[in-house]
């Protein structure tokens, strides 16, 4: 079955650019708006922490800022640091402050999908941004293709390693995320076809902790006796995580490793050859991707969708907005600083500024 909602079937995109509305006269750096006239509604986004990721900051709240104030609605952006606890106080604040519209990430789906059930008796509609709460009530649900990411990083890990026999350990994101569950099928799917290939150990990691990561990849290096020739690390921070305890034993640049999140670090990596690849998803296309999917539940009319995502949990069929996410390697890290996801200043600084040069990085 489909979550269900009443809203009129429109295209978005011109919508999302007509929009003209008020500003937000409250200074807070959460919040803003455009200079126009009077919106009819007000969104709400919460972000879901500052360590899974420097991407939610540095990228999504930029991107969500400039997409909300070019459409002239007003709306509120906070970041629930880590705390399940504390972003439902944040969505109760949001929602007795009027929003209209209410975008999550969400740290588990248990509090996610409490939040959601919240707003909907509000009559606030709801949107699950980049993670999939299970048995949740979101309206739409807006990302890239999750794992089409583990394909990515599977086929990665693949074409680094070459058909000779290779011992490789998965370092997964956190269980409770439904992404890391998605990445992780979406690498093994890949992956587990090549014979040739032996899993020597496979742990996820708690909140996307990097340096819980950096533990339990020493524990599983030391279990296979440093007997791993490739790491499916499923982002940048646990990668860069396996990455150090490689440096420790000589290995690194030796062992490829993957990544995800395209950070300035994870390209830095690519570069110096420590890491094997990593995926690229444009923060500024799936902000966008929500900005217009919330302004257009504002106006009261239906997103245009690439169609649905079962939710495991009871099989009903989310609409959805499912972006692409690129591949990156050494050969094309310049397409990431050309599509604005990083600054040239940035992944090139000090010693990377010559292998940005060899790269064609400028």
């Amino acid at each position: 079955m489909k979550r269900k909602h009443s809203l009129v079937v429109v295209g978005l995109m011109g919508v999302a650019l007509s929009l003209s509305a008020c500003g937000n006269d409250d200074d807070s750096s959460d919040k803003g708006g455009g200079d126009g006239g009077a919106a009819d509604g007000k969104i709400g986004v919460i972000l879901p922490d500052t360590e899974s990721s420097v991407r939610w900051e540095s990228a999504d709240r930029p991107a969500l800022e400039s997409a909300f104030k070019e459409a002239g609605v007003e709306y509120d952006i906070q970041n629930a640091e880590g705390d399940a606890e504390r972003m439902t106080q944040i969505a109760d604040t949001m929602i007795g402050n009027g929003v209209t519209v209410l975008a999550i990430v969400n740290l588990d789906s248990e509090s996610g999908a409490a939040i959601q059930e919240k707003a909907k008796e509000q009559g606030v509609a709801t949107i699950d941004y980049d993670r999939l709460t299970l048995g949740g009530s979101a309206e739409y649900y807006v990302s890239f293709d999750n794992t089409k990411v583990g394909e990515l990083q599977g086929q990665g890990l693949a074409d680094c390693l070459g058909e000779k026999d290779a011992n490789i350990v998965y370092l997964n994101g956190a269980p409770t995320d439904n992404n890391a569950t998605l990445f992780a099928e979406g690498a093994h799917s890949v992956l587990d076809s090549m014979t040739s290939y032996k899993v020597v150990g496979e742990q996820a990691v708690p909140e996307w902790d990097n340096e819980e990561a950096a533990t339990i990849f020493q524990q599983l290096y030391t279990a296979a006796d440093g007997k791993v020739d490739g790491v499916l690390a499923a982002n940048d921070g646990l990668g860069g995580a396996a990455i150090g305890i490689l440096e420790g034993a000589g290995q690194a640049g030796k062992v490829p490793v993957t990544g995800q999140d395209a950070t300035v670090e994870g390209l830095q990596n690519v570069l110096a050859g420590t890491q094997c690849m990593t995926v690229y998803k444009s923060a500024t296309q799936e902000a966008n991707a929500l900005a217009e999917t919330a302004i257009a539940l504002v106006n009261g009319d239906d997103a245009k969708t690439t169609g649905t995502t079962v939710d495991s949990s009871d099989q009903s069929e989310v609409p959805s907005i499912l972006l692409d996410p690129q591949s990156i390697t050494k050969d094309n890290v310049g397409d990431v600083i050309t599509d604005g996801g990083q600054k040239a200043e940035d992944v090139c600084s000090g010693e990377f500024a010559a292998m940005c040069t060899e790269a064609g990085i400028s």
